[in-house]
């Protein structure tokens, strides 16, 4: 009966030791006691290159494990700040600066000093004088069509005729051109003196240092 347990036992130890060669497959282990499949893999129900353990653990990773790509989408702010949006000042479009200023101009007619409600004005580098005043002061008479804008100016046998915003002027029908045309300010019209006094037959003489217009008729 000894014999028998003895021989039974020894095999069943055999068939352990086989046992436990066929789960052991081929492979050398590492100090983990584990090692990467690369021999019959699909035959120990494993992958190639699968990282397993020889302790009864079972495989824990793959060696060529794939890496997990982590796409860290980082919230871009916007790059553009929103600009400060400077207020204009709503621009009040400025009055044109006159053609024309005032000159301070003294008119002498035979010596006598004329006096001008309006005072006579700059324009085009011409001095103006307001018709009225220096047509009384010369002696002559003076028509205006307001349509037509046409100012006739006549003193004895001499006509002198000018037209509103033109510089043709007419002595007794013989046209020229002036250096500048009558003008119509602030409800004043105004005429180029010495265009005036010379279709008058006057004489005249301008004195810069004085600022001064003596007319002799």
């Amino acid at each position: 009966m000894r014999k028998i347990w003895v021989s039974g036992s020894l095999a069943l130890l055999l068939i352990f030791s086989s046992m436990s060669v066929i789960s052991a497959h081929p492979g050398r282990t590492d100090s983990k006691g584990g090692h990467t499949c690369k021999t019959n893999c699909t035959k120990w129900g494993l992958e190639y290159g699968e990282y397993h353990y020889h302790n009864g653990k079972g495989s824990s990773s793959k060696d060529s494990s794939s890496k997990s790509s982590s796409s860290s989408s980082s919230s871009t702010k916007s790059s553009t700040t929103p600009k400060s949006s400077t207020s204009k000042k709503s621009s009040t479009p400025k009055p044109s600066t006159p053609a024309y200023k005032e000159s301070g101009l003294e008119v002498y007619v035979n010596g006598e000093k004329l006096s001008f409600s309006s005072q006579p004005v700059i324009y085009q580098n011409t001095n103006l004088v307001p018709l009225r005043e220096i047509a009384e002061g010369l002696g002559a008479t003076t028509t205006f069509d307001k349509e037509s804008g046409t100012i006739e100016v006549t003193k004895g046998d001499r006509k002198v005729t000018l037209t509103i915003g033109s510089k043709k002027v007419f002595y007794n029908g013989t046209s020229e051109t002036a250096s500048a045309a009558p003008k119509a300010i602030n409800g004043t019209t105004y005429v180029p003196a010495q265009v005036f006094a010379r279709g008058l037959g006057a004489s005249i003489e301008y004195k810069s240092s004085s600022n001064t217009l003596e007319i002799s008729i």
